[in-house]
């Protein structure tokens, strides 16, 4: 029989791992805030900013001294992190960048076919051409190399238009011959990859896979196959899986039961000892914290529901009559448990963080305790957000 780990014990690790449950502090800048982000092996990017944007929340959740000036400095001077992909757009530490040679080049005729398919098959004819402007005139956003193309519908040109030679430059980053430079207006800015990057060695197959498959599983605390695949999207699940198989043979991992927040058991791979490991970890602080919706804890909407019992899912797509909540929701996280989620938005031209309703989870109470933590949360957010003060909409707590 595999060794169980509690439902507690197993969001605790996980908790652990994904630095969540531990007190929030340090100065969040410089190699501090690097050794952040390659502990959780990226953070999200995402132009959303109804409070502020999601890489931002990321760091400030864990490092509430955080401000998005100091990311900047280890993208675009340090070159400590460089933006790609995992499962979306991500700022990554540059010690990882060799790894993505093979997402180069795996992308390349997946990538290829997909733009083919969605844009037509134009762009590949501006590939050589926008390489060139670029080597010869320096670093573009996508409209200034769009030398008047539309796309279908008769759009003009511009950075919102994915016109040949935008579908070029996404191309070509993805794939590894430009880099994000940098971002204007959170616009991204192309260079010529080695103009950006180090020079990195050229991994076979077999170490990249082996490398993601451990990081991933080193991060996650205990994960099926699937979610170790899943965590940076590099790998294949039969690549996963027969990682996990050799790996456990040769005795580096072994196999555990999880319990769900519902009883279930789900088998997992884990370090051996993970279990013994968690039984020993602090419980983490009571601190109330709002997640952003991409948070890395939560972005395997799947396994956070397993974990916590938490539903959750992004709602700008639905249509505004059909949302059960709201446009752009946060998780409320206190301790080790997710017991709310709240609507927020941050009107700095009047100086005010403005919340337009809580949902508890249910069979939770905001009790006074418990407000006054989520109010100096909000205290706190609206400080980071650049507001002076928080107002609460008539009937905001939705209790019951």
């Amino acid at each position: 029989m595999p060794a169980l780990l509690r439902n507690e014990g197993a969001r605790r690790l996980f908790l652990h791992r994904h630095a969540l449950a531990e007190p929030a502090a340090g100065p969040a800048k410089g190699d501090d805030l690097l050794a952040l982000i390659g502990r959780l092996g990226f953070v999200q990017v995402d132009s959303v900013n109804t409070v502020e944007r999601a890489h931002h929340m990321i760091l400030w959740s864990r490092r509430p001294a955080y401000r998005p000036e100091n990311l900047r400095p280890l993208l675009e001077r340090r070159r400590d992190l460089f933006e790609h992909w995992t499962h979306d757009a991500a700022v990554i530490p540059t010690a990882f960048l060799p790894h993505w040679r093979l997402r180069f080049l795996r992308d390349e005729a997946r990538i290829r076919e997909r733009y083919r398919s969605w844009q037509g098959p134009e762009f590949e004819a501006r590939l050589e051409a926008v390489l060139a402007h670029i080597a010869a005139h320096g670093p573009v956003v996508s409209g200034e190399v769009s030398l008047g193309e539309e796309r279908p519908g008769g759009e003009g040109p511009g950075w919102w238009n994915w016109h040949p030679s935008k579908t070029a430059l996404e191309f070509l980053w993805r794939t590894g011959r430009l880099a994000v430079s940098r971002r204007e207006n959170f616009a991204k800015v192309y260079d010529l990859a080695e103009r950006v990057y180090p020079a990195a060695a050229d991994l076979p197959e077999a170490e990249t896979i082996d490398w993601a498959c451990n990081a991933a599983l080193d991060r996650l605390g205990f994960a099926t196959s699937g979610e170790i695949a899943a965590f940076w999207a590099k790998v294949t699940p039969a690549e996963a899986k027969a990682w996990g198989a050799a790996a456990l043979a040769r005795g580096e991992l072994e196999e555990i039961a999880v319990e769900g927040a519902d009883g279930a058991l789900r088998r997992c791979y884990a370090r051996p000892g993970a279990v013994e490991e968690a039984a020993g970890l602090p419980e983490a602080p009571a601190r109330l914290r709002v997640l952003s919706p991409f948070d890395p804890a939560l972005r395997d909407r799947a396994r956070a529901e397993r974990l916590f019992g938490f539903h959750y899912r992004i709602e700008i797509f639905v249509p505004e009559a059909q949302r059960r909540y709201g446009y752009y929701v946060f998780p409320l996280l206190e301790g080790e448990r997710l017991v709310g989620r709240i609507d927020a938005r941050a009107r700095r031209a009047e100086g005010q963080l403005q919340v337009a309703a809580v949902w508890p989870e249910a069979g939770v109470r905001f009790g006074r305790q418990r407000l006054a933590r989520l109010e100096a949360e909000l205290g706190r957010l609206a400080r980071f957000s650049g507001c002076e003060t928080v107002t609460y909409a008539p009937g905001w707590l939705r209790e019951g």
